[in-house]
């Protein structure tokens, strides 16, 4: 059967996958802690290190530096302190944070740096980074004596450009630096050792990648990183890292669908071509149609796009009546849009940003949500050639 509904928007969430819903429920009958040493206990462990196990083989990492959290933005904010120490680094910790303008909020706003030891680099009109800026705040910092820990988001959530990691790491090491990676887009639409090559911590969600929501992780990649400076005190779970009983169904959630990327991979061909007939439709449909970040290297599934006149909000509305869930670029946490940072910051006209919307395909995604996603794009155009060159369902 047909569903009557099309959901395009899973960068905000990925529908869970069948094997984290089925990892789930077996852990829900468990009655034990995984604190505890009795034999209940002791299961409840065993699915927590499987998990870690599983997170771990879908990053490099070794499973001993997985830290379990309650999603990417406890993940960033726990890895993006003064507190965080390296091996080689002088017991002061880092004393200067770099982030990008186009950052998640969670990273911008949920450091835990002071305002006065932060430098916000410019990215250019796709999106990208500044290397020019990087490289004068880099050596303003080393001229400074300063030790410089780096943000930087590989894939950005609302455009789906891919910075590159592996050139700005090799900037941020030559000065002694660290580098952070909000890699939460990238599960199930890239490999995540390639896009994040050369990072140091990566920041990871369960319901980005067909987990459940509510868990997340920060993965150290490079050996020795120790963060003093913790969140959350108490039991000392997570190896002291993070304290507080772990939510073990969630984790197994999680480590069942980083199994499931890892052992059965992810189809980024398809994911590109119903990116790419979206693309072509809304080129067709609306010639003045501007698609955010075209020229530089995006996440296979991800289409942002604005129309001229188009304002996101009534556009939402008339996608959603429908049958196709889009987001705006712009989308907060209250479900209002606002103006967004991510196209301020990549020099956007604010009329233009201001009918931004965001179609992102995942493994549930299908020819027919091209089709009818184009059919309800054709209300605001009025024109019906939608259709000619996307392959029926």
């Amino acid at each position: 059967m047909t569903s009557t509904r099309s959901y395009l928007d899973h960068n905000a969430t990925a529908p869970l996958r069948p094997a984290a819903r089925e990892a789930m429920l077996r852990v829900m009958n468990l009655v034990g802690n995984a604190s505890s040493v009795h034999a209940e206990g002791r299961k409840a462990r065993g699915a927590v290190e499987m998990a870690r196990d599983a997170v771990a083989a879908l990053c490099g990492a070794s499973a001993r530096d997985v830290i379990f959290t309650s999603g990417a933005t406890e993940a960033n904010a726990l890895a993006l302190t003064p507190g965080l120490f390296a091996s080689g680094h002088a017991a002061s910790g880092f004393t200067r944070l770099l982030v990008l303008a186009t950052e998640h909020p969670c990273v911008l706003e949920g450091h835990r740096f002071p305002a006065s030891a932060v430098t916000v680099i410019g990215v250019d009109g796709r999106g990208v980074v500044d290397f020019a800026a990087l490289d004068a705040a880099l050596e303003a910092a080393r001229d400074k004596g300063e030790r410089v820990l780096a943000a930087v988001q590989a894939a950005n959530n609302e455009t789906g450009v891919i910075q590159p990691v592996a050139e700005i790491a090799m900037r941020v090491h030559a000065v002694g630096g660290l580098l952070h990676c909000d890699a939460v887009q990238i599960p199930g639409r890239a490999a995540v050792d390639a896009v994040t090559a050369g990072a140091d911590m990566l920041a990871l969600s369960a319901h980005k990648l067909g987990g459940p929501q509510g868990v997340g992780a920060l993965v150290l990649r490079a050996g020795g990183i120790e963060i003093r400076e913790r969140m959350l005190r108490g039991g000392g779970q997570e190896k002291g890292a993070r304290a507080g009983t772990e939510n073990v169904a969630g984790i197994a959630g999680f480590g069942a669908a980083a199994r499931d990327i890892v052992e059965n991979g992810f189809d980024a061909p398809h994911l590109r071509r119903l990116r790419d007939e979206a693309e072509a439709g809304i080129r067709r449909l609306a010639p003045d149609a501007v698609i955010f970040g075209d020229g530089a290297e995006r996440l296979p599934n991800t289409v942002a796009f604005a129309v001229p006149g188009v304002s996101a909000e009534t556009a939402l509305m008339k996608f959603d009546l429908a049958g196709v869930a889009l987001s705006s670029g712009s989308a907060c946490s209250s479900g209002k849009v606002k103006r967004s940072h991510v196209l301020h910051a990549m020099g956007i006209d604010a009329g233009l940003a201001s009918g931004a919307l965001r179609a992102s395909f995942g493994s549930t995604s299908v020819p027919g949500d091209v089709i009818r996603f184009l059919g309800a794009f054709e209300h605001m155009t009025g024109r019906r050639d939608y259709g000619r060159g996307v392959r029926a369902a």
